[in-house]
């Protein structure tokens, strides 16, 4: 037993000897990666995107949207400079479609939900969805108890965040998402499935967790081949939440 402890002792001192003789025969610049040069990007500020953002909303029109599984004009209401779900007008989505992404977007659950004495899946619902397919859940999460993958920042039904960092009805509200969408291959198979971060009000609560297909209110997400890019959509679950700020960087 000694001898063997003595053996494989030498053999790593050997290889550690002989690996930190060839890193000192190195020069500085050959570890050194000239390949591809960042662009600029002027980081952003609460009223300001960054400098390369697609603004989705900028507080007066919703030019940029419309309703969702149609080229109608969306009608949700916009007043000072936010949008409100307009019951029951259904979901709207953005005009233009992203793959992989970085989204920002400020929402509020409303008040007058609490007031009526509205609990659960019904204080405050609403959703926004990766090409239109993957949800990450909006709802009053604050002292308001309902099924952990389906409260404020779960990939619905899928992932229970790691934190609830949920404000009061009425305060505004952040997340800031990474997404990277799923690939097929030629014959239309899975390649590799999508993936998810999501910060909510500075908070990270899912930290790279896998998406196991489009969301399902019944049953198991499973995936089907689809376009590489797809819309942001914004649901109606009969539910006044309003939203402002939305931005997205193409990745």
């Amino acid at each position: 037993m000694k001898i063997r402890l003595l053996i494989l002792t030498l053999l790593f001192t050997g290889f550690s000897v002989s690996y930190g003789q060839d890193n000192h025969k190195m020069q500085p610049k050959e570890t050194e990666d000239w390949s591809r040069k960042p662009p600029v990007v002027s980081p952003g500020t609460k009223r300001n995107p960054p400098s390369d953002a697609i603004v989705l909303f900028n507080g007066k029109n919703l030019d940029r949207w419309k309703k969702q599984g149609s080229n109608e004009p969306a009608d949700w209401k916009v007043k000072r400079k936010k949008m409100q779900v307009s019951p029951p007008k259904g979901g709207i989505e953005s005009r233009q479609k992203f793959g992989d992404c970085q989204l920002h977007i400020e929402w509020k659950t409303p008040v007058q939900d609490v007031k009526a004495g509205k609990t659960g899946q019904k204080c405050g619902n609403s959703g926004i969805f990766l090409m239109g397919l993957y949800e990450v859940q909006v709802l009053n999460s604050f002292e308001n108890e309902t099924y952990y993958n389906g409260m404020a920042s779960s990939i619905y039904k899928q992932h229970i965040p790691l934190a609830n960092a949920t404000l009061k009805p009425g305060k505004w509200q952040s997340y800031d998402i990474i997404f990277t969408a799923p690939t097929f291959n030629s014959d239309k198979t899975l390649k590799s499935p999508a993936y998810i971060t999501v910060i909510h009000n500075g908070i990270l609560v899912q930290n790279h967790v896998e998406i196991k297909g489009p969301t399902t209110f019944i049953g198991r997400p499973s995936y089907k081949y689809h376009e590489a890019k797809g819309p942001i959509s914004l649901q109606d679950h009969n539910n006044k939440v309003s939203y402002r700020n939305i931005w997205i960087r193409e990745l």
